[in-house]
């Protein structure tokens, strides 16, 4: 259940978690010479183990083991680590081939699509200024269109596998750290066949390459694992409105990352449609600020 007041742990947690996730561009970066696919087929890798052992420090494998004796849960499950799987594809590529403010772009995106999807599948009704919001948020998508010529793939790409993610990972009836290691451990057949067909076809670079390749390659389990346990359990201390505050850390550090780091162009279009993001992102705050408080029930 949504805590109805803040605690300073969740909010502590819920920050590290977003700062982590802030800096992930720069650990991205340094591994843009790996193809992609062998990039997130490592992410899946390693994160099992990090995963495992937080599980058996929790004492929650039992669920796990439910988890995989029930099809339904189990069905559910593959059509959120394939979405996951395509989220991490799109992200490192977008990092490595110098699209991060893209990336960012997509993620600011993201909580206005969540109000979307609540709309259009579960008959959500929006206020006025989450109207406003999302019209503002598609407005900047088609300035960026029309500037480019081009849908803006990467970003869009995103907002939707995130988005759909999240809608999907409502419906799994699973603790958050128990879903994760049930959908690494479902990705973990086929990471494990294209990891050893690039070792065996001598393309890989975790043997192959140099020694910090091998390192950056075995930490993508703990950069990948440790932010999404870490938030998992933060948001559960943490009022909804407090968490939609907290989300834009994250896309904000990208932005800044690919600018002044990675020295992307900020050319006219993105000088346009990004105010009009956040002016967007600002009234699906104040929408969530406004909205009245739940009583605590005595």
């Amino acid at each position: 259940m949504q805590a109805n007041e803040d605690s300073p742990r969740g909010f502590a947690l819920a920050t590290t978690a977003y700062l982590l996730w802030g800096l992930l561009p720069l650990y991205m970066k340094a591994l843009a010479h790996i193809p992609p696919a062998e990039v997130v087929a490592h992410r899946v890798l390693w994160s099992v183990p990090v995963a495992g052992l937080v599980l058996l420090w929790t004492r929650r494998v039992a669920d796990l083991a439910h988890a995989l004796r029930t099809p339904r849960m189990l069905g559910m499950a593959v059509v959120t680590a394939a979405l996951i799987s395509v989220n991490w594809g799109i992200y490192v590529w977008s990092i490595a081939a110098g699209h991060a403010l893209d990336a960012a772009l997509g993620y600011y995106i993201n909580p206005l699509f969540s109000v979307f999807l609540g709309a259009v599948l579960l008959g959500e009704r929006l206020t006025r200024l989450q109207i406003a919001a999302v019209a503002l948020a598609g407005a900047a998508v088609l300035i960026l269109t029309l500037a480019s010529g081009r849908v803006p793939l990467v970003a869009l790409g995103l907002t939707f596998s995130w988005g759909a993610y999240a809608f999907c990972k409502k419906s799994l009836p699973i603790g958050p750290n128990q879903g994760f290691l049930l959908e690494v451990l479902i990705l973990t057949p086929p990471a494990l066949a294209w990891v050893g067909w690039l070792a065996l076809t001598g393309q890989g670079h975790f043997l192959a390459g140099t020694g910090l390749d091998m390192a950056l390659l075995l930490g993508c389990g703990a950069v990948t694992a440790v932010p999404l346990m870490i938030y998992a359990n933060g948001a559960k201390l943490l009022r909804l409105s407090t968490i939609g505050i907290l989300q834009y850390i994250a896309p904000t550090m990208i932005f800044l990352t690919a600018v002044l780091v990675f020295g992307e162009e900020f050319d006219p279009a993105r000088r346009v449609a990004f105010p009009l993001i956040w002016l967007a992102l600002a009234l699906y705050t104040g929408s969530m600020l406004r909205r009245p408080k739940r009583r605590t029930p005595v």
